[in-house]
């Protein structure tokens, strides 16, 4: 397995992961995005955070990413992270290993909160969140509907970094120095 960070060309492999969540309560979206919106939101994404991709073999098997968490410029230091698995790299520990290089990633960047958003029932992000140290900072009750039901929002956070008094703004991921971006994804994925 190889993680790497993702390209245009990767959008239609990972339009295809995120294909089937689209029936689930997973994502709050109804339609399946095009491919030239999903190319949009990887390219916007990749402006500034890390947009990573799990491959095997040149298939992709994964990706995740971040981006702020909200708009106002006192949440900069802040980063929602957000996971899809195609069902083969599920239950292997993919997922821990590819939110920990995400995690790391951001760390480098000067991100100090990372958040995740995690519909309710979900009980495998449920435990990744919490294996993976973050804390139920809330829940948005009946956040969203979807499939004929309203859906609990769980919110969960975790410091990776120390809250400096005079916090420099973040640093896009592709200005970070290129062999400590080389460093985490390789370390997070030694296989």
């Amino acid at each position: 397995m190889k993680l790497r960070f993702a390209a245009g060309a990767d959008a239609p492999a990972l339009l295809a992961i995120y294909e089937r969540y689209i029936p689930t309560t997973v994502t709050f979206e109804y339609v399946l995005p095009s491919q030239g919106e999903f190319l949009r939101r990887v390219e916007d994404i990749s402006a500034v955070y890390p947009y990573l991709v799990l491959e095997e073999e040149g298939a992709a098997l994964g990706y995740a990413y971040a981006h702020r968490v909200a708009e106002r410029a006192a949440y900069s230091w802040g980063a929602e992270l957000s996971i899809y698995l195609h069902p083969k790299a599920a239950g292997q520990g993919a997922g821990r290993r590819l939110y920990q290089a995400l995690m790391e990633l951001l760390r480098l960047q000067g991100v100090r909160t990372v958040y995740g958003l995690v519909s309710s029932p979900n009980p495998a992000s449920e435990r990744l969140h919490e294996a993976l140290g973050f804390r139920r900072a809330g829940v948005q009750k009946n956040a969203g509907y979807k499939n004929g039901r309203w859906i609990d929002l769980l919110w969960f956070e975790k410091a990776i970094a120390p809250y400096d008094p005079e916090p420099a703004p973040i640093i896009p991921v592709r200005e970070l120095p290129g062999e400590r971006v080389q460093e985490v994804l390789e370390r997070f994925f030694r296989i």
